[in-house]
């Protein structure tokens, strides 16, 4: 650490004797740059502040059944064309913020990228905020009232283009979905004609109901099916009724016999039963060989064998003999003989639906080769018009929508609110002379020690004898000392007071520099 002391001593000694040329050139350097500074314009910078809403009342009731504006895109794309070249020389001639006259194409190009490069328009609005957001538009130029001009200009132009350009895209969209709905209008149109058409041509063969021709084939043959099985149940069930009738008859025969209109019995059994009362009485008066007994036995034994006669030709499905044995009045002969008939009736209509399932079944089978292609035709049609039916609901939903949006946005969905008008300060914002005066001094500083340190380092200059035993390599055995007269000491002492004095007054100078620099600002550009 000694070494690195000393070694940093010896190099100040050594750069103390060109301490002059040091001074000097700090002195150049200070003023040139100082100069400079002071010759440099003021920038002023002007600003305004603009509040977009994008949450109004009208927005909240309009979400959902209004197409939705993208606000940040729309007021992006619109900071795009302000700095872009002829929005931007459209908003800076209305400012009369201008080239000079005469300039050339190239000159113009370049005036115009300055002029954007000084335009700053920050800010966004966000799905997530509460309310809107809040953008900044600033401008830089040397004349403060050509800033404000300008800064005014591009807050109207923000809120114009803003809302204008939401009111054109707006009227963009509903021309593009009005030419679009006439489109698919005249498709809608073309495709219901055809529809009609094929309908007209193919009359009987179209799927109904029951479904395509498939479909309705096998829903025959399975009816057909159904109604062979029911009339085989009911086949079985009027087979049984016939049964039952012809086996309950004997049983039957000495039921209450049916009296006729002068009050008597005229069938079989009731003859039977009579007689046989009447051959009982006589029997009690008189033996069997009386005549009337006699006549009685044989008018019972013929009644008896009509009786069989009957019953058996009963059994063999003569219905009109049930009359004559008393049947027809009894009322389980008559519940049988009702089921019966109406089991009769149930095959008849049974045969009669077979009849008919057979018929349609016989149709549709010789339609096997039409009716498919008919209802693929058909099934192709109604899949274009109903693509082409909904594209076209979509494109009217759009456009009510779009529509609805428009009107709203013309009400007001979007409020723009200037915060803070176009307004710049006094005080320039550009250049930061303070800081310059103080960096050319530090700066000049560092030149004149730099130019000295680099004389030391061409024009060496030992100042002790270690210096020397460094730089040779070999050991110095003494050296010559010099002795000043008083006169040279007082020469010196003068020359560190000049130098001294020059240093100061860099350093005055410089603080007067900073406290004066307003006045000497206006004195110099004014």
């Amino acid at each position: 650490m000694e070494e690195l002391v000393d070694k940093l001593r010896d190099e100040v000694r050594g750069s103390w004797h060109f301490r002059w040329i040091a001074v000097s050139v700090a002195w150049v350097v200070a003023l040139v740059g100082w100069a400079a500074v002071f010759l440099m314009p003021d920038m002023y910078q002007a600003s305004s502040r603009v509040f977009v809403d994008t949450r109004t009342t009208l927005n909240q009731v309009t979400q959902g059944i209004a197409v939705e504006s993208n606000v940040d895109t729309q007021i992006l794309r619109v900071r795009q064309s302000l700095i872009g070249g002829p929005q931007l020389e459209k908003v800076a001639r209305e400012a009369k913020v201008e080239p000079k006259a005469g300039a050339t194409p190239q000159l113009v190009k370049e005036f115009y990228d300055e002029v954007r490069k000084r335009i700053q328009i920050t800010g966004s609005t966000t799905r997530d905020s509460a309310t809107g957001g809040v953008y900044l538009l600033t401008y830089t130029d040397r004349d403060r009232k050509a800033a404000i001009r300008l800064v005014k200009r591009l807050t109207d132009a923000f809120v114009d283009n803003t809302t204008g350009g939401k009111r054109e895209g707006s009227e963009q969209a509903q021309k593009f979905l009005v030419d679009q709905l006439k489109e698919y209008e005249g498709r809608l149109a073309n495709a219901e004609q055809r529809l009609a058409e094929f309908k007209k041509t193919n009359v009987g063969l179209m799927p109904g109901v029951q479904g395509d021709y498939f479909s309705r084939l096998q829903g025959e043959i399975d009816q057909s099916e159904k109604a062979k099985a029911a009339l085989n149940l009911a086949s079985r069930r009027r087979d049984e009724l016939q049964r039952q009738l012809r086996g309950e008859t004997p049983v039957l025969t000495g039921s209450q016999p049916p009296v006729t209109a002068a009050g008597t019995s005229n069938d079989i059994a009731s003859r039977i039963r009579d007689t046989q009362s009447k051959l009982d009485e006589l029997l009690l008066r008189f033996t069997e060989k009386h005549p009337d007994v006699i006549a009685l036995q044989q008018t019972l034994a013929d009644l008896n064998a009509r009786q069989a006669t009957q019953i058996e030709a009963l059994r063999h499905g003569d219905a009109s003999a049930a009359a004559g044995i008393g049947l027809a009045a009894n009322p389980v002969y008559q519940n049988i003989q009702l089921q019966l008939n109406q089991a009769n009736v149930e095959i008849a209509t049974l045969n009669a639906e077979i009849a008919d399932r057979q018929r349609k079944i016989g149709e549709l089978r010789e339609r096997v080769n039409t009716a498919p292609e008919v209802e693929a035709g058909l099934s192709r049609l109604n899949r274009d018009y109903e693509v082409t039916r909904a594209s076209y609901q979509a494109l009217l939903e759009r456009l009510e929508k779009a529509r609805l949006a428009d009107q709203a946005e013309q009400t007001g969905i979007v409020r723009f609110e200037i915060i803070d008008p176009p307004a710049a300060s006094f005080s320039p914002v550009a250049p930061k002379r303070s800081l310059l005066l103080l960096a050319v001094l530090v700066f000049a500083i560092g030149a004149g020690g730099g130019l000295a340190y680099l004389l030391h380092l061409l024009r060496k200059v030992f100042t002790n004898t270690r210096q020397l035993q460094t730089l040779t390599g070999r050991p110095v055995i003494g050296w010559v000392s010099k002795t000043r007269p008083e006169t040279y000491k007082a020469d010196q002492r003068r020359g560190l007071l000049t130098y001294a004095a020059a240093t100061s007054m860099l350093f005055l100078t410089a603080a007067f520099l900073l406290v004066a620099q307003w006045r000497l600002v206006q004195l110099i550009h004014h």
